[in-house]
């Protein structure tokens, strides 16, 4: 039986040393979610890039920390071999190295963070109202807890 696996792309020029504990985090995340044979990608990229994909898709023309484009809106995408593929999370490296600094706390807590904030909204969670956002945020807070990737 095939495992969860989260395929982590870095299209940027820059080292990223905590990579295999952001990889352990969403592993946990899918465990933790019941999640058995599913796959999906988190992309590392710089701000032109994450720019380009906010402009194109959500006519925003500016720079976010990160976005995702999940393959299940409507229905459940299941490749053969029965796995399950959830869509891709892009994560600017700038950007949460900006907003690491700005938190007072480390690119590991930032980068996570970000990873599975992703995560949830491949799952169809969203922070649109407050009732939605307390919803998310306990999530992925209570997640992160329990990995102790604390700020």
């Amino acid at each position: 039986m095939q495992k969860n696996v989260v395929h982590i792309y870095n299209e940027t020029e820059e080292q990223i040393q905590e990579l295999n504990q952001v990889n352990k985090v969403l592993l946990y995340a899918l465990k933790k979610e019941k999640f058995k044979q599913t796959e999906f990608n988190l992309i590392f990229v710089d701000q032109e890039t994450i720019r380009n994909l906010n402009r194109k898709y959500r006519n925003i023309d500016k720079e976010t920390d990160v976005i995702t484009f999940a393959l299940e809106e409507d229905q459940i995408v299941v490749l053969p071999k029965n796995i399950r593929i959830l869509g891709d999370i892009y994560i600017s490296l700038p950007q949460a190295k900006q907003q690491a600094t700005l938190y007072g706390h480390s690119l590991l807590r930032e980068l996570s963070f970000l990873a599975v904030h992703g995560f949830y909204h491949l799952l169809g969670y969203d922070h649109e109202t407050k009732e939605q956002e307390k919803e998310m945020f306990q999530k992925q807070e209570e997640l992160l807890k329990e990995m102790k990737i604390t700020r």
